[in-house]
């Protein structure tokens, strides 16, 4: 059995410490600099499953995509996602590796290319808010609305591309990432919430055009997994309410009861921050010890109870 199991939630815009500068060699750099955290985790007794965000990616290549279809065929969402996923993951893989061997430490790291289950009924698809690709001005913005996609403005940051975020309903690689856990593997796995499926009549799978929210299949996993902490690793070191307001105050700790009454008064926009708590919550509510909120650079602190805000029963 695997003693203190951490699922931790790496936010794709942390990936992208600037946005006028998302090149890969700077991916790279941020990727490094979580993967210290994430080591200095693994060296202090903590199992570790790692998930990833990928919204910015994904726009990235959608776009090339785009801008190149006059030329090469165009990439179909579920395979961006899958893309990914590995290249991500790969990062991953690599700077752990590398930040373990510093510390002495010999762990095999793997990913796992992870399909997530959802309702092709799910009313997510008549309503798409979940950000993809880089931030933009308005009348960039609606320039892509012309051309039929969907826009919104992403808490105050700019405006972005959005498409259907459906609810995670099953990961369907779960037994092999347990199994992976269980035979002490650092697993990476639901890179991007996970490749958004749908079982049909027959009982196949097949890939559907949308981007699951990461935080809620993390939230899943850790659910699966009886883990005892979720880790939601994101732009900011805690979680505010009245954000970007003069009365802006920063939290600590919130129990069940304080998050659902700041949820249902506005606090957290919604494809930002709302996922998160809702995640958080979903995992506390079902049996979870704790979650925990921060950026990569105070996890170590955060763990320590030294900054961060955490989500607890009561």
């Amino acid at each position: 059995m695997v003693a203190k199991l951490a699922v931790v939630a790496i936010g794709g815009n942390s990936l992208i410490t600037d946005p006028k500068h998302p090149e890969v060699s700077q991916q790279w750099e941020a990727v490094r600099t979580t993967c210290e955290h994430i080591a200095d985790m693994i060296l202090e007794g903590w199992a570790v499953v790692v998930t990833h965000g990928n919204g910015p990616q994904v726009g990235y290549i959608l776009r090339r995509s785009e801008l190149a279809a006059d030329q090469v065929h165009t990439v179909p969402l579920d395979l961006i996602v899958a893309d990914t996923q590995g290249s991500i993951g790969y990062m991953l893989q690599q700077s752990l590796d590398n930040a373990l061997r510093r510390r002495g430490i010999n762990r095999t790291i793997v990913t796992v290319v992870t399909q997530t289950r959802v309702d092709a009924a799910d009313p997510a698809f008549q309503k798409p808010n979940k950000p993809i690709g880089s931030f933009m001005t308005e009348e960039v913005a609606r320039k892509y609305e012309a051309e039929g996609w969907s826009v919104m403005e992403d808490a105050g940051r700019g405006w972005r591309r959005v498409v259907a975020s459906p609810k995670p309903l099953a990961i369907q690689e779960i037994n092999a990432i347990r199994g992976l856990i269980l035979s002490d593997y650092v697993v990476i796995a639901v890179g991007g919430g996970g490749v958004p499926v749908v079982r049909s009549e027959q009982g196949e799978l097949h890939g559907v055009y949308a981007v699951i929210d990461k935080d809620r299949a993390s939230s899943l996993l850790a659910q699966q997994l009886r883990a005892d902490m979720l880790v939601i690793s994101t732009g900011v070191e805690k979680v505010a309410i009245n954000f970007n307001k003069p009365n802006q105050e920063t939290l600590d700790a919130m129990t069940l009861s304080q998050a659902r009454t700041y949820m249902e008064e506005g606090h957290f926009a919604p494809g930002s921050m709302l996922p998160k708590i809702e995640a958080a919550v979903d995992f506390v509510q079902m049996g979870g010890p704790m979650a925990l909120i921060t950026d990569p650079s105070n996890l170590a602190r955060a763990l320590r109870g030294e900054t961060g805000t955490r989500i607890m029963p009561g």
